[in-house]
């Protein structure tokens, strides 16, 4: 009687693997957060907004981003979290009010969306060198330049504005991960980098990983560059964030010795995504924006 229990107990735990096995990569295949070139141009037609995709080719990597608005205009250059993708921005990248203002972008970081699916660059560093050629293409003829970036997409546009002013005219920073070791971290993370494990793990989320890992001592790496950051900028944080801690507020208050504006806003009762929920709180900062990089 007893061996029988145990052989049920051994073939449940076997089974029970091999769902789990099967449903991450389930998950690989259907949750990926992006959106295919057929369905990017489905979606915006269906808002009746014409967009463009396109790609470009540097340092070994080619990047994918989409672009919607006036072609002689402003710049908005939307830069994503981790795990996310292009898309993320898709409602900013219709709003009527960005695109009667400005020539709207949003870039697929290098290992998400189709800028190479689970092939991370864990450097912030070069991460910021990749983007900048987008940047160098658009900025002579759309300015000024709004870099707007969302969780550890902040950290990539504050490090382009460190290492490339001269392309970047204003921040927005929403659900900023700015100073280091101020941010959730799971117990499980180095676990996934396991090559026992890391194997079945959703490629959208291998690259979060790897980026999550690195990304304290990346910002450790900045601390000396703040004062380089010479552009207005707004700081936008749920204060009930659990993802983020609050704390970055105060850093950033610190550290952005040289910028010229600098407005922190924390939002009552508002977690981490709030780049959803305070859509319109965020489409306004960044109409602010516009007008007060104008005038530096």
């Amino acid at each position: 009687m007893t061996r029988k229990i145990i052989r049920f107990a051994w073939r449940t735990a076997l089974v029970l693997v091999i769902l789990f096995i099967v449903l991450l990569l389930v998950l690989d295949r259907f949750i990926q957060f992006r959106m295919d070139n057929e369905e990017i141009t489905d979606w915006f037609g269906k808002k009746g907004v014409p967009v463009e995709i396109n790609y470009y080719e540097t340092h070994g990597r080619k990047l994918r981003y989409i672009a919607t608005g006036k072609d002689t205009s402003a710049t908005i250059l939307f830069i994503h979290g981790a795990p996310s993708s292009s898309t993320y921005y898709r409602d900013y990248l219709t709003d009527s009010l960005l695109l009667n203002r400005a020539h709207l972008i949003a870039v697929d970081r290098p290992g998400y969306g189709y800028s190479g699916l689970a092939n991370p660059i864990t450097s912030v560093e070069e991460q910021a060198r990749i983007i900048r050629p987008l940047l160098d293409s658009l900025q002579r003829v759309h300015h000024p330049v709004v870099v707007v970036g969302a969780s550890y997409g902040t950290t990539i546009a504050c490090r382009i504005a460190m290492d490339y002013p001269e392309v970047v005219d204003g921040l927005v920073l929403v659900a900023p991960a700015l100073a280091p070791r101020q941010e959730k971290t799971y117990w499980f993370s180095p676990m996934i980098e396991s090559p026992l494990v890391h194997w079945i793990i959703p490629r959208m989320l291998q690259t979060a990983n790897a980026e999550k890992l690195a990304h304290p001592k990346e910002l450790e790496a900045m601390l000396p560059l703040w004062p380089r950051i010479k552009v207005p900028v707004h700081y936008l944080q749920g204060a009930n964030d659990e993802l983020v801690y609050t704390s970055n507020a105060p850093f950033a208050r610190e550290k952005m010795v040289n910028v010229p504006f600098l407005s922190i806003d924390l939002i009552p009762g508002r977690g981490h995504l709030i780049a959803f929920n305070e859509r319109e709180r965020i489409r306004n900062s960044i109409l602010q924006m516009l007008s007060r990089a104008r005038q530096y």
